[in-house]
């Protein structure tokens, strides 16, 4: 074996199946830095025939060759260094791993990958219809086009290739041509794909054999997911922990050492060890910078330690030099290790097009070529294409099929290939066709054979031996279950505001129900407050597990990543949560029961307070796996909703509490056996009663009073297990009467433990089976009631394919090509020109932190003029979207100083509307056309002076302008479904333009995700807008040399918010690279001068130096500080450019909230999963409540039974609740996050918008619950008592609805949200007076918490309309039966007694002389006196009030929402 080859192998192996040691720095790249040692071979092709002595390949020229190998002897020249990425940074760790790799003598893990007839087929056409409230009741239709198949969508057509250990293959198409979908074939992924045909192998083994591998063949996807609340070096932490190999190197001994260097390396490769300690954030959570976030992504996908590594656009959101950079090492590590890398790229410039051995061109699923990079661009100069000089040779080669980006040569106008067909067609008869076919056998060869059984032993030699041989995992099951405990608990202290608010309402509420159970009697009329408060125990531990249904869906993401890298079992994941659950649930339990137990007076014993305790902790953790399990089941947050509200109802109702075992109808007594409370309500009321004999008083004794005190002539009443006659009745004879026994107390606790047990089994299998997100390309999606607007979308014949397509749907044509669509003339015409100037100098931001006040931005000074195309550039993180929102005014927090003039005077109030700003993030309402949001933005942005009319004409331009006429009625929809990336950033643009931006256009990484032509089209555009007069700022990551072109000035960035150039940027960048070179950086020929300077900066060529230090020294810096102060002298002394009109808002209010009502009433309308959940929990829980009370008759206990179905309506809200909040933050995200920024329109109309759209679904809902339940219980058929309740009902809907969205204005998300959630609604349930009757309630509740409780008077009015003239008619056991003295008839015995305190009682024998039977109630009037119902007019009183709550709940949104909206900064 040759010196390299055991380098080689050595580093394969250490890095397979040995483990990494990096020699006390680290390996594989430094994210700044470039150095590799030599490698083997430098195509795959020497590495088959090396045995043979033969080495053959395609020369630089592109000439097919076969050389022997022994000119190249390696005992006397040694051969010439291969990898194109040797000045890679971290050669002597490189060095030294390797040589400890070889001692150890590890194997190698090669592998490589082949196939042959790919061909992937998804589910659906290029559209697909979005039905609407109305049109998906349409039955005939849903009917006839339920009968046709769903079309298959070819996503991949006929691929074929081959990537051998050690060769990279660049897979280039412009998006939606089927790139991702091939990385995911690649990387063995099939599922949610409709077919797929061919073969792929992965060394010799099938795709079959391989699935057991799927942690060594590995796919990194275009999005981040992360926990964001973890820091960076957590993230690393656990990847790293997951893939320590059971048999390292043998000088490393233990775990630690090969994690920790292993994280280290990791870190330092990408150049972001700096972060380590900085949370990784998303969208909402503050964190490191986008660049920094995909470098975590790609380094946590290297923490596989894989063999096959798919890259799927991985450079998005990195800055040129960051994304060379990461080009190089991923080169380094497949030329030393042997890795199969596949990688698409968009934006790929030529240093980095270089560094591949292989190109796939795919064009609508179509492979138009692949074979070796040095002839993918002849072949296509061959077929008559031209690349200019200097162009991307990748966006070459995805553009030769649009008319409108390739360019002919001379002679070949008729001949040449004009579609993805024709040009497959010319490839198949080539000779790179028949030479790439040769490998298509690789499989077979004794080579692959080889590979694929070293690859096997290393594998079985890195895995834990516990481990079954089958599984793809590497550390042990205990391991797994350590690191995931450690990262959950990280997970929980990283949201510590919603950790402390759990414990902090935990504790409140155990005060607020202690009281209000405070000192609960020992006797009879303590029975029904201590059941109610045991009650509340169980049913606060039951709300505060629903949050985990939003917690399942939060990190579901992150978990299927996880899962795919075979970094953990989904067992250790969810045996984490419950070790995570444990101490949050004894702290949680403990507090909770030590306040809520002794203050209600509960059993003073040691042993029945630890019974209340355990059982408590059981619940907790029961309900806890049962919400989860649910969440884990349902595949939609909609559908997981639905399940937990429904489900949470039947728990509650059928606890035992509401409705006793012996009154449940046989059809739902199922549920009681099935419901984990009702085992742990048993316990408890056994735990509390067992052994007391408990007297019966007041009400509860028959007769009572003065003169009543022989106990001999009296008897209970209206309490459960009495025997007539009786003045007391024992615990056993109380539970007996609900058929409870205290020898159930340990076989219920067992129970609760085996449910627990269930369900966290029905949480693992779910998970285990997690798919990831169905195999579907991405599709536009029609609104049903848009569809005649949409014929030509809807159009799938295969005639259409096969013609020449225009710059692709919805994309943008370049404005200079014959094809556009309006002239130049017509262009300047409409489009606004601007003449004011817009300066900033000595401006800088700080912000506060943990750790002390940080500098982001450090005096930056420049100005943008009209007619001017400006770049805002530097390294990922240098503070670039920072300097944007901070000159846009979006900055709520930190502290800004300096000064940011326009036209040389302060920023006025309408500034924010006057300027527009294109977000990196494309925020939109999905549910809107793209017309109806350009629409909005212009009726609402553009001064109201200016006629409707226009406006609307103006929108027409710009969808011309933009070439959006194909898709202007389709939804703009989310990633997958609906507008592409591209499209949904044109949309982005399209809807600052249409508002006629007056001073200047701010765009923050308008080119983020674009391939290199759509980046080109769309800076093309920008530069057409400055030359009619528009001042446009644009931060930019990745600009090739002819992007860079496009832009007049500079002004670039260091970490630190510290400027390093501002100025022009000169022809051909002649002025910058002047800057530079004399500075001692000459940008080197033929590189593009923006990836120079980035590199210049931050990366390898910084050469050490300060260099903002050497502007600030630089007559550069003087020069601009001069002209900053001339500009500004100089526009201060003539007219304004732009007038102000002193208004915040464009439009007035009434107008505002008329379009942002019209709006949200179209989006719910188009919200079918949204308002079909409403419509089914409604109609669900209403046929539930009405069934499990079906036909109430007229005793006593069935009096309770009407009151408590009643009191069960109010459980509704909880479900629809948690639905409606998420709906409402996804809608304030939007306005908060663009809408509020642009001053498009006031908060005010933002609330009444989601307040009003609401109403006519509130009404239809509070028509579902009414119907099926009000008769189903067997209310009077009055119609004014049924229309009353009726009416009270359907303002309970706009009541919860309101407290609903007022937690949500206020709440930063969902999750705190359905936090807040249980808090408020046990609050107002304990104080409605049922529970606790009025006249039980503790005097400080009950003046005030009684009274401004709506639930209270929602109970209230619909007893009265229902109950109110109810005759009572009491069962057998229900009279009180006693004897009289003295021979008396019952009348004369009981006459003082029914004169006073039994006045409203009923003695059905008054003429008897002994056996008295008497009835506690007469009407149910009488019974509704004891829960200060007094008169039927009360019910008509209480239902206005419920009107009052229902105004009120919605002041509070208004309320809520006006304590959030917080000012900008401006510039002090």
């Amino acid at each position: 074996m040759s010196t390299r080859d055991s380098w080689r192998n050595s580093w394969g192996s250490g890095y397979g199946g040995g483990g990494l040691s990096f020699g006390g720095t680290s390996a594989w790249g430094a994210g700044g830095g470039d150095t590799i040692f030599r490698v083997l071979s430098r195509t795959s092709e020497r590495q088959s025939k090396r045995r043979s002595g033969i080495i053959s390949g395609f020369s630089e020229d592109g000439i097919y060759e076969e050389d022997d190998i022994s000119v190249y002897s390696e005992r006397d020249i040694p051969l010439p260094p291969i990898s194109k990425a040797e000045d890679w940074a971290l050669m002597p760790d490189v060095k030294n791993y390797a040589e400890r790799g070889e001692k150890d003598h590890l194997k190698s893990k090669k592998l490589g990958i082949t196939w042959k007839n790919l061909t992937v087929k998804g589910l659906g056409s290029d559209a697909a219809f979005n039905e609407n409230v109305a049109s998906q009741f349409n039955v005939p239709r849903n009917i006839k086009e339920g009968r046709q198949p769903p079309p298959l969508n070819t996503i991949i057509d006929d691929s074929h290739g081959c990537v051998k250990p050690g060769e990279m293959l660049l897979v280039l198409g412009r998006p939606g041509s089927g790139c991702t979908s091939l990385l995911k074939m690649l990387a063995n992924r099939r599922n949610g794909y409709a077919q797929v045909e061919g073969d792929i192998h992965f060394g010799s083994m099938t795709a079959k054999e391989a699935g057991q591998y799927r942690g060594q063949i590995v796919m990194n996807t275009e999005e981040e997911l992360f926990f964001p609340t973890l820091t960076v070096g957590q993230t690393m932490d656990f990847a790293t922990r997951m893939k320590v190999p059971y048999h390292k190197f043998s000088d490393q001994h233990r775990d630690k050492d090969f994690q920790q260097e292993y994280r280290d390396f990791l870190l330092k490769a990408m150049g972001i060890t700096h972060t380590s300690a900085t949370k990784i954030g998303n969208e909402y959570v503050r964190g490191v910078s986008g660049g920094e976030r995909k470098r975590v992504s790609i380094i946590e996908t290297l923490a596989t330690r894989g063999s096959v590594f798919c890259w799927d656009n991985s450079t998005r959101g990195l800055d040129a030099s960051t994304a060379l950079q990461y080009t190089k090492a991923i080169r380094a590590m497949t030329d030393v290790v042997g890795l199969s890398t596949v990688v698409s790229l968009y934006q790929a410039g030529n240093g980095i097009y270089d560094l591949f051995d292989k190109v796939l061109v795919l064009d609508e699923g179509k492979q138009i070529f692949y074979g070796p990079r040095e002839q993918a661009r002849p072949f296509m100069e061959e077929l008559g294409f031209v690349c200019g000089d200097g162009a991307n040779v990748a966006d070459f080669l995805t553009g030769v099929t649009v008319p409108t980006e390739r360019s002919v040569r001379p002679g070949f106008e008729s001949s040449f290939p004009r579609t993805a067909t024709e040009i497959r067609d010319d490839y198949s008869r080539s000779d790179i066709k028949a030479i790439m076919g040769k490998e298509y056998n690789y499989p077979q060869t004794d080579e692959a054979k080889d590979n694929t059984k070293e690859f096997k032993e290393a594998v079985a030699w890195d895995k834990d031996k516990s481990l079954p041989k089958q599984s793809p995992l590497t550390v042990s099951f205990p391991k797994q279950v350590k690191a995931c405990v450690v990262r959950q608990y990280q997970i929980v202290w990283g949201d510590k505001p919603t950790f402390i608010i759990k414990q902090v309402a935990t504790l409140v509420q155990a005060l607020v129900v202690g009281s209000l159970f405070y000192k609960s009697s020992t006797d009879s009329s303590g029975l029904f407050s201590k059941s109610g408060a045991l009650f509340f125990s169980l049913l606060y531990q039951a709300l505060m597990a629903l949050s985990e249904v939003t917690d399942s869906f939060a990190g579901r993401p992150v978990l299927a990543k996880h899962k795919a890298f075979a970094f953990f079992h989904p067992a250790a994941f969810c045996i984490a949560q419950i070790a995570a659950d444990i101490p949050v649930l004894l702290f949680q339990v403990s507090q909770f029961s030590l306040v809520l137990y002794f203050m209600v007076s509960l059993r003073l014993s040691a042993s029945a307070f630890f019974i209340y305790w355990v059982t408590l902790l059981a619940i907790a953790m029961c309900i806890t796996a049962v919400m989860r399990a649910i969440g884990a089941v349902f595949s939609t947050f909609d559908g997981a909703t639905k399940l937990s509200g429904f489900w949470f109802s039947a728990l509650i109702t059928y606890t035992g509490y509401f409705i006793p075992k012996n009154r449940m109808h046989p059809w739902f007594v199922w549920i009681y056996w099935i419901d984990p409370l009702s085992y742990g309500f048993e316990i408890l009321m056994a735990n509390e009663v067992h052994g007391q004999t408990i007297p019966c008083v007041n009400s509860n004794l028959v007769p009572n009073g003065p003169g009543y005190t022989d106990s001999a002539f009296q008897s209970c009443a209206g309490v459960p297990g009495a025997i007539q006659g009786a003045t007391t009745v024992t615990g056993d004879q109380y539970l007996q009467a609900f058929s409870y026994k205290h020898s159930h107390l340990w076989r219920n606790f067992g129970i609760i433990w085996a449910w627990w047990a269930f369900f966290v089994v029905v949480t693992i299998v779910a998970t285990s089976n997690w798919k990831e997100m169905a195999g579907k390309s991405g599709f536009l999606v029609i609104p049903r009631e848009n569809a005649k607007k949409n014929t030509q979308l809807l159009q799938n014949d295969e005639e259409s394919q096969m013609k020449e397509k225009p710059a692709s749907r919805g994309q943008l044509a370049p404005l200079d090509s014959s094809t556009s669509s309006m002239d130049e003339k017509t262009i300047e015409n409409q489009l606004i020109s601007n003449t004011s100037v817009f300066t900033w100098k000595n401006l800088t931001y700080t912000v506060k932190t943990p750790s002390g006040d940080r500098v982001l931005l450090d005096n930056v000074q420049g100005w943008v003029k009209p007619g001017m195309l400006g770049a805002l550039m530097g390294s990922s993180g240098a503070g670039k979207t920072t300097l944007l929102d901070v000159l846009a005014q979006r900055k709520t927090e930190g502290t800004i100083t300096g000064s940011v003039l326009v036209d040389g005077r302060p920023t006025t109030v309408s500034f924010q509307r006057s300027a527009g700003y294109c977000e990196q993030l494309d925020i939109h309402e999905p549910l809107a056309t793209v017309r109806e949001a350009l629409e909005f933005s212009a009726l609402l942005r553009q001064c109201s002076s200016v006629p409707k009319e226009e406006k609307l004409k103006y929108v027409d331009t710009i969808i011309n302008l933009l070439e959006m006429q194909d898709i202007e009625h389709t939804l703009v929809g989310r990633t997958g479904a609906g507008l592409s990336v591209e499209q949904r950033k044109r949309l982005t643009i399209g809807v600052e333009l249409v508002a006629k931006p007056s001073i200047l256009i701010f765009l923050d990484e308008p080119t983020s995700g674009l391939d290199g032509q759509a980046a080109f089209n769309t800076l093309r555009f920008l530069r057409k807008l400055a030359a009619v007069g528009q001042a446009v700022l644009v931060t930019i990551h990745q600009p090739s040399a002819l992007l860079f072109k496009e832009f007049d000035t500079l002004l670039l960035l260091a970490r630190g918010g510290k400027t390093v150039y501002f100025g022009d940027i000169g022809v051909e960048a002649s002025t910058l690279k002047d800057y530079f070179a004399r500075n001692g950086a000459p940008c080197p020929q033929g590189v593009n001068p923006a990836e120079h300077m980035i590199d210049v900066v931050s990366g390898s060529a910084s050469q050490g130096k300060d260099w903002n230090q050497i502007w600030l020294e630089s007559p550069e810096h003087k020069e601009v500080s001069v002209e900053v102060d001339r500009i500004n002298k100089e526009a201060a002394g003539k007219p304004p450019g732009t007038l102000d009109d002193g208004r915040e808002f464009a439009t007035p209010l009434w107008e505002q909230t008329k379009l942002v009502t019209h709006r949200m009433n179209v989006a719910l309308f188009r919200n079918t999963d949204y308002i079909n959940n409403k419509f089914a929990l409604h109609i669900g829980s209403a046929l539930f409540n009405g069934f499990t009370f079906w036909k109430i008759g007229s005793s006593v206990q069935e009096l309770q039974l009407k009151l408590f179905t009643i009191f069960n309506f109010i459980f509704v809200a909880p479900g629809v609740i948690n639905q409606l909040q998420p709906l409402f933050i996804d809608r304030r995200d939007i306005y908060e996050f663009r809408e509020k920024k642009s001053k498009m329109y006031s908060w005010i109309a933002f609330v009444t918008g989601l307040i009003v759209s609401e109403f006519p679904y509130l009404c239809i809902c509070a028509v579902l619950y009414f119907a099926p339940w009000y008769y189903t219980v067997g209310f009077t058929t009055d119609s004014d008592k049924a229309g009353a309740t009726f009416f009270v009902m359907l303002f309970y809907e706009f009541i919860y609805t309101g407290i609903g969205q007022f937690v949500a204005a206020y709440a930063p998300n969902a999750v705190f949200a359905s936090l807040v959630n249980p808090a408020l609604i046990t609050v107002l349930v304990s104080f409605c007076g049922v529970l606790v009757p009025y006249s039980q309630l503790q005097e400080f509740w009950r003046y005030w918490m009684y009274y401004l409780n709506p639930f209270n008077y929602l109970v209230s009015s619909i007893l009265a309309f229902t109950v109110f003239d109810n005759v009572v008619q009491c069962d057998d056991h229900e009279f009180a039966v006693f004897n009289t003295p003295n021979s008396q008839t019952c009348a004369e015995y009981l006459a003082p007694y029914l004169a006073g305190l039994g006045a409203r009682t009923n003695l059905v024998n008054p003429e008897a002389t002994s056996g008295c039977r008497v009835c506690q109630y007469r009407y149910g009037s009488d019974y509704l006196s004891t829960l200060n119902i007094d008169d039927y007019d009360v019910g008509w009183r209480d239902a206005g009030i419920v009107v009052i709550f229902a105004i009120s709940s919605y002041v509070m949104v208004y309320l809520f929402m006006k304590l959030r909206t917080k000012a900008t900064k401006t510039a002090e």
